[in-house]
């Protein structure tokens, strides 16, 4: 007899997945609708019909959530859950091959190089091949390049031209070196990270006798979150299900928004058409969010033809609706967004409880001014603060030089951007010059290019017309065109080569150059940036005990979490979708599904910004029509908010 009820413990649609039949199941689990709670259960009904746990494999993607099911498992069944194989698809491929390695060409004791490891032996991989410093990728971005390629299962020759299309980046080199990184691992008896993945699937396609073993050993195979899912480990799942065909999927096409990282949204959609005889059950009742917000939710990603049809439905009583802001400009937004909070914490919100998401890092670069100003404590987790970035302060280190030429700092920050330049480098010439440099002197500027490593020279005498203009074509008034200059004459190969999200960071350069167009000066921009980065600190300062923030991240970084009040800012067609979507149908279906996956993060209230313009550099605004996906919710399911801030 049952020692759980799982009929009180679980609604129809989710029993109805646990008690599944054997076979091929799929799950298609909307947000909100008790996931995890469902895997867990159906761990707990296996074990309680006679399934030795060690003949269950739960596969996740992280290890936090294969800990959380595993604990609940055994709160529900007790040790009898011990033997079960949880966890993630980099761990179960470690466990296999530890076993096997030798059957494909490793000791059983090789090494897992951490990201460290791995970036140090690009490096020296590079460097025997004399390309480092050569208009040439750093090594992490050359991480990025060879792991995406792994998890595409392309060729590191597609995903580089993809990566670095016009650029002067020799994509040859590119494959030169990964073939030295792929040999020099097999050499240290070592495999990285994706490795685990690619090797695990080798395993299994090379050596059937040894894929037969674990066929036989899993009677059942239960797979979270399977929309994220690469082709590797699609693949990998369906070989070592194929004996007894047990296999237990778990997802959301509707959240699918992860192939910028390799995922791939055909693994949830062909299942049906990969195993005919699929029982398909749907989990459509939704525990989180108020109807109001459903409704947006539902409305919004109708949109997609291409999705497995299904409709939130909700437990909680209605309450208001979604609010829809249609706001002038970022700035109005900001002053939006700080002025709602406010009246949220006098209702008695808690600050932990709001989120402010967005689909690109710059998209909340006034939000964060406008907290500062009026000293909000705020947490940025999806990178750090707006002016505290790598990028937007390396494109501000001329700039900062000619305002005060004693800025050490940021003279040690533009000369170690360029190849061969080092600490000891930066710190002599520092010092001859008299700890201090006058880029309005012609002779100085000659000086520093005779004395830089040849590499750096050849860079430095590019940039000479560029910082020459600063005064000869007043550019002290335009700081958004000295910014501008900057990056097409270096800074843009820079990023390029440097960093593996440039495009994100580019997109932030360029917001920079606009929000330059408010300022008559750059010693009034410099000092604005000076400014809000102390106030962030005063803030961080008082804050340090209390630790009860607004939180801005982005969409993707959100998924899996919820919070009372969501704000979305720019939903803007250009903005949210992203400009690069446009053109591309299956991008704006992923874009719709972000905002999917943005407006089910709310649970009580949603606010959805509306901004019709920018400001750009040269003095000129941008118009923005309302999202797309804004414009396909009947207008009936918002409340409209017309602002009338200045």
């Amino acid at each position: 007899m049952s020692q759980i009820d799982f009929e009180k413990a679980l609604n129809a649609e989710q029993l109805a997945a646990v008690q599944a039949p054997d076979g091929p199941v799929l799950v298609i689990a909307a947000a909100g609708t008790g996931k995890t709670r469902t895997l867990t259960y159906r761990v707990a009904w296996l074990v309680e019909h006679q399934i030795d746990a060690s003949q269950i494999l739960l596969l996740t993607f992280t290890n936090r959530a294969a800990r959380e099911m595993l604990e609940r498992a055994q709160a529900l069944v007790g040790a009898a859950v011990g033997g079960l194989w949880g966890g993630t698809f980099h761990h179960m491929a470690n466990r296999m091959l530890r076993r096997h390695a030798q059957a494909i060409g490793y000791k059983s004791d090789y090494t897992i190089l951490d990201q460290d490891d791995s970036r140090t032996l690009v490096r020296t991989c590079a460097d025997e091949l004399d390309l480092l410093g050569k208009h040439f990728p750093k090594p992490d971005v050359l991480q990025s390049v060879f792991s995406l390629s792994v998890n595409r299962e392309e060729p590191v020759e597609k995903t580089a031209t993809g990566h670095f299309e016009d650029s002067l980046v020799a994509i040859e080199d590119i494959v030169k070196v990964h073939e030295a990184y792929q040999a020099r691992k097999k050499t240290l008896n070592a495999m990285d990270f994706d490795d685990l993945l690619a090797n695990g699937l080798k395993l299994f396609r090379d050596h059937p006798s040894i894929l037969e073993q674990y066929q036989h050993r899993f009677l059942y195979t239960l797979v979270d979150e399977y929309q994220d899912t690469n082709t590797i480990q699609a693949e990998w799942v369906d070989r070592i299900a194929a004996h007894h065909r047990n296999l237990l999927v778990v997802g959301d096409d509707f959240q699918s928004i992860y192939s910028w990282r390799g995922a791939d949204f055909r693994n949830i959609m062909s299942f049906p058409k990969r195993y005919a005889d699929a029982s398909v059950f749907k989990l459509e009742t939704n525990y989180r969010s108020v109807p109001g917000i459903l409704e947006v939710a539902n409305a919004c990603i109708a949109g997609n033809p291409e999705q497995f049809q299904k409709n939130l439905k909700a437990v909680r009583e209605a309450t208001v609706k979604p609010v829809c802001v249609q706001l002038h400009d970022g700035g109005q937004q900001a002053r939006y967004v700080v002025d709602r909070i406010r009246r949220l914490l006098r209702k008695g919100v808690s600050m932990k409880d709001m989120v402010v998401l967005y689909r690109s890092h710059f998209h909340a670069m006034e939000l964060q001014m406008e907290l500062a100003r009026e000293g909000m404590p705020y947490e940025v987790t999806s990178g750090v603060r707006f002016f505290e970035q790598a990028h937007i302060k390396d494109v501000c280190t001329l700039l900062r030089l000619f305002f005060n030429a004693e800025d050490e700092l940021a003279f040690m920050r533009l000369l170690k951007l360029f190849p061969k330049v080092g600490e000891k480098t930066c710190i002599k010439l520092w010092e001859k010059l008299g700890r201090q440099v006058n880029l309005r002197n012609a002779e100085q500027l000659k000086w520093i290019r005779e004395h830089l490593p040849a590499a750096a020279a050849r860079i430095w005498e590019t940039l000479e017309p560029v910082i020459i203009a600063y005064e000869t074509e007043h550019l002290r008034n335009d700081p958004g065109e000295f910014i501008f200059r900057f990056v097409k004459t270096f800074y843009r190969e820079y990023a390029i080569e440097t960093f593996d999200n440039h495009d994100r960071r580019l997109d932030d350069i360029d917001e920079l150059m606009n929000f330059t167009a408010r300022f008559e000066s750059a010693e009034q921009f410099l000092s604005e940036i000076a400014l809000q980065t102390n106030l962030d600190a005063e803030i961080d300062e008082m804050d340090a005990a209390e630790q009860n923030r607004i939180r801005l991240t982005t969409v993707h970084q959100a998924k899996g979490l919820e919070w009372k009040v969501v704000f979305v800012l720019w939903m803007s067609d250009g903005m949210f979708p992203s400009s690069r979507s446009l053109s591309d149908s299956g991008a704006e279906a992923e874009e719709r599904r972000l905002f999917y996956v943005a407006s089910t993060r709310a649970k009580d209230e949603l606010y959805l910004c509306v901004p019709e313009m920018r400001r750009m550099r040269d003095g000129g605004v941008m118009n923005y029509p309302p999202s797309r996906f804004i414009r396909e919710i009947n207008p009936d399911l918002l409340q409209n908010d017309f602002v009338g801030y200045i």
